[in-house]
C-alpha cells in the first residue's frame, strides 16, 4: 500500500500506465502525512523567505527535485516506507537519503533478517560453503538492492569477522564502476573464539552466517546517460576470507564472483522527479 498527496484520478492513472494493483491512498491535504512526522518540510522552506538561501537550495536539489522549487511540491513526502505487524502496528520504517531513491521490498525484507529461499551460485572451497546471489532480478536506476553472500564454515573451521585485527577479515570486495554506490557491508553477529595455544580471543564466524552489500545504480542525468541502451547490469568481485581450525591458520583466499541484474525501465515518477 502506498500514500502519497497525489488525487485520486492521478494515482489511478499512474497505477494503470505502471500495472500496480495493491492500494494507493489519497491525502490530497497531507493531513495523514503530517500525523506520520514526514511531510517533506524542504520543500516548504523553498517557497517562503529562505527560498534564496544556497543551503535551502541544495537540500531541495537533494531531498525534493533537480527542477525549481513550485507550489506542486507543497505537502509531499519524505520517502520511505514502513513496515506493519498482522494488527496494522508500525514495526520499522526506513528512509532514503536521496529522493529519487528506493530500497526495494526484497532488500527491506534481507535488513530486518527475513531471508528467503532464492537460486543462486554455489561455490566449495574445502573449507567454507558459499551461496549467492541479487536480492533482485530485476531492479531500476535508483533503486537500492543488496548482493547477499551466505556462507557456512566447515566443521571444526572458522573465519575471522570485523575486529580481528590481525587476520584478514571477511569481506565482499567490488569492483568499482560509474554510477554505482556501494554502501558499507552488513554483518551478521559474530562471536568470539578463544585460541589456547596463543591466550588469544578473537571474533569469528564457525555456524552460518550472511554478508549483505547494498548497491544503488544512480539515478541522476549523468547515470541514465551513461546506461542508456543497457538491460542489464553486472558487478564482479570476490569474496575475501582467512579460515582456520583448530590447528592450523590457512592462506587468505580469494574467491572470485560476479552477479548480473536485469535494468527495467524508470517509472513515470522517477522520470519527473516526484
Amino acid at each position: 500500500m502506498t500514500i502519497s498527496y497525489d488525487s485520486e484520478e492521478k494515482l489511478a492513472a499512474f497505477a494503470q500506465s505502471q500495472g500496480i494493483t495493491y492500494p494507493m491512498l489519497s491525502d490530497p491535504d497531507s493531513a495523514t502525512i503530517t500525523r506520520y512526522g514526514i511531510l517533506n518540510t524542504v520543500s516548504i522552506e523553498s517557497l517562503g523567505s529562505n527560498a534564496d538561501d544556497p543551503e535551502v537550495a541544495k537540500d531541495f536539489a537533494l531531498y525534493v527535485s533537480v527542477t525549481q522549487p513550485s507550489e506542486r511540491f507543497r505537502g509531499i513526502a519524505y520517502p520511505g516506507t514502513f513496515m506493519l505487524d498482522p494488527d496494522g502496528r508500525v514495526t520499522s520504517r526506513f528512509f532514503e537519503d536521496f529522493y529519487q531513491e528506493r530500497s526495494t521490498v526484497a532488500s527491506i525484507m534481507l535488513r530486518l533478517g527475513n531471508g528467503f529461499s532464492v537460486q543462486g551460485t554455489e561455490i566449495s572451497t574445502g573449507q567454507i560453503q558459499i551461496k549467492t546471489y541479487p536480492s533482485d532480478s530485476e531492479i531500476a536506476l535508483g533503486e537500492r538492492f543488496a548482493i547477499v553472500v551466505e556462507i557456512t564454515p566447515l566443521p571444526k573451521m572458522h573465519v575471522y569477522a570485523p575486529g580481528a585485527d590481525k587476520y584478514r577479515v571477511v569481506t565482499i570486495e567490488i569492483e568499482p564502476q560509474p554510477f554505482v554506490r556501494l554502501l558499507p557491508i552488513q554483518y551478521s553477529a559474530s562471536e568470539i573464539y578463544f585460541f589456547e595455544p596463543l591466550n588469544e580471543r578473537v571474533p569469528v564466524y564457525q555456524k552460518p552466517f550472511t554478508l549483505l552489500q547494498e548497491v544503488v545504480p544512480e539515478v541522476s542525468r549523468e547515470a541514465r546517460a551513461a546506461f542508456e541502451g543497457k538491460d542489464t547490469l553486472t558487478l564482479t568481485g570476490s569474496l575475501e576470507y582467512q579460515a582456520c581450525d583448530d590447528r592450523i591458520c590457512y592462506n587468505p583466499v580469494s574467491v572470485p564472483l560476479s552477479w548480473t541484474v536485469k535494468l527495467r525501465p524508470l517509472l513515470f515518477g522517477q522520470r519527473r522527479g516526484r
